[in-house]
C-alpha cells in the first residue's frame, strides 16, 4: 500500500462525519465501512447497485486529489476490483466506504466555517465539481432562524435552480431548511469543530441528500 495522501489536519473519517450530521437532521447516503474488497462486495450486495467505493479514514481529506473515488460500479468483479486498487492507493490504515450511488441532476453545497474576526458563519449554494468555479454561494452569521435560512436559500444568483428541472421536482425547501439548521446546531453544540464541509448535497426525488462531508477539527 502507498503512504501518500495523509494530512496534519484532524479531521473525522467521511464516515464519521456523516454519522454525526445525521444525528442533526441531514438526511445521508447509505453505506458501510469494509475493509476487504470481499467485505467490499457482501456489502454492495446489501445496498444494491450502482454502488461508489471510496477511500475512508480520518486522513484522507481529499478523496479525488487522491484518485479515491470509484463511481457506478455494477457487479460483484467490478467492486472487488475498485476495492482492490482502491486500497493499494491508499495510506496503510485506509478503509473502504461502500455506498449507495444516489442520483439526482442538481448539486449543492453547504457548510460551517470559523471566521477568525465574525465567527461561525453558515454557507450555501450550487455545488458538486463546479461550486469553485461558479462561486455562486451566499452566507450568513450563526446563529439564525428558519426565516432567515428561508431568505438565504433563495440568495443565489440562480435560484430557479432549485425549482423544477428536466422533469425532476422543486427542490423540498422546508428539507433544505432543516439541513442547514442541523449544520448550525452541530456546530452550536460541539465547540471542537472548525469547519464542516457538505458537498455535494445531491437533490434527490426533491430532498437534499449528503453524499459527501468534510468535518474538520481544531
Amino acid at each position: 500500500m502507498s503512504e501518500a495522501g495523509p494530512s496534519p489536519q484532524k479531521a473525522l473519517s467521511e464516515h464519521d462525519a456523516k454519522q454525526l450530521l445525521a444525528t442533526y437532521g441531514l438526511p445521508v447516503s447509505r453505506e458501510t465501512v469494509v475493509a476487504t474488497p470481499d467485505e467490499a462486495v457482501v456489502a454492495a450486495r446489501e445496498i444494491g447497485h450502482p454502488t461508489v467505493v471510496k477511500l475512508c479514514g480520518a486522513q484522507i481529506l481529499h478523496k479525488t486529489e487522491l484518485g479515491g473515488v470509484r463511481l457506478g460500479l455494477v457487479g460483484d468483479d467490478a467492486v472487488r476490483r475498485a476495492a482492490a486498487e482502491l486500497l493499494e492507493k491508499g495510506p496503510a490504515s485506509a478503509e473502504l466506504l461502500v455506498a449507495e450511488q444516489v442520483a439526482g441532476n442538481r448539486e449543492l453545497i453547504a457548510g460551517v466555517t470559523n471566521d477568525p474576526q465574525f465567527g461561525p458563519t453558515l454557507m450555501f449554494g450550487v455545488g458538486g465539481v463546479f461550486a469553485e468555479v461558479l462561486g455562486d454561494v451566499v452566507f450568513r452569521l450563526l446563529p439564525t432562524t428558519d426565516d432567515e435560512l428561508r431568505a438565504m436559500i433563495d440568495d443565489p444568483a440562480n435560484p430557479q435552480f432549485l425549482g423544477p428541472v428536466r422533469g425532476e421536482p422543486a427542490v423540498d425547501r422546508e428539507a433544505l431548511v432543516a439541513a442547514l439548521a442541523g449544520l448550525s446546531a452541530c456546530v452550536a453544540d460541539r465547540e471542537d469543530i472548525e469547519s464542516i464541509d457538505v458537498n455535494p448535497l445531491i437533490v434527490a426525488d426533491g430532498k437534499p441528500v449528503a453524499v459527501d462531508a468534510l468535518v474538520v477539527l481544531r
